[in-house]
């Protein structure tokens, strides 16, 4: 019992911290969601660019992770599984370095995966839905699955012209969304600042 309220009360304090520091950089966190939220219309004007954009990225990405590895293996032949990592190592800078050469084909890979990702993700909330379906809504997490199934669909159906554009839709819907959760959190907190203010 003193265990647990003395987790509710860290867990408390952990809360109020983050508030205070959102309400001391409010303007900043304002000023970011405003970019990512341009960052995200640019995104979907300009789709192509945007997924050339992650696949380099993403090359880029494996490549440095890939390396950074490898140094932390040198030595370290003792090490369990050793050469399982250096083969992860040499295939992490090898798919990054594809990625850079030819990031057309990094486009379709990965569009690929996010098809697969939809499907699966579809197939299990209606499963899941279908296994709750006592319980108020499980209509709505259906739907979300039945959609998700769809969608992977359609996809497929269009693909390899897919693969160009979208994934910078993708990127520009999610920007747009976290951005402009991060913007209305900082008006937020400003507007209440601001109202307190006076009284005080």
């Amino acid at each position: 019992m003193t265990e647990q309220i003395s987790l509710e009360s860290a867990a408390q304090v952990m809360r109020e911290a983050m508030r205070q520091t959102v309400k001391r950089h409010s303007l900043w966190y304002l000023i970011q969601g405003g970019l990512m939220v341009l960052a995200g219309m640019v995104a979907l004007v300009y789709p192509v660019f945007s997924s050339l954009a992650v696949v380099g990225l993403l090359g880029w990405l494996l490549i440095i992770s890939g390396l950074v590895q490898g140094i932390s293996l040198i030595g370290a032949r003792n090490v369990p599984h050793f050469w399982l990592q250096l083969l992860s190592v040499v295939l992490s800078v090898i798919i990054g370095l594809m990625f850079l050469r030819n990031p057309g084909e990094g486009l379709f890979t990965l569009t690929m995966l996010l098809i697969v990702f939809f499907m699966v993700e579809g197939i299990s909330k209606v499963i899941f839905s279908l296994t709750i379906r006592p319980f108020q809504n499980w209509a709505w997490v259906l739907a979300s699955g039945l959609i998700g199934i769809v969608v992977a669909l359609f996809l497929w159906s269009r693909l390899p012209v897919t693969a160009v554009w979208l994934l910078g839709f993708l990127l520009g819907l999610l920007l747009i969304s976290e951005g402009a959760a991060l913007g209305y959190l900082a008006w937020q907190v400003r507007k209440t600042a601001a109202s307190v203010a006076p009284e005080a």
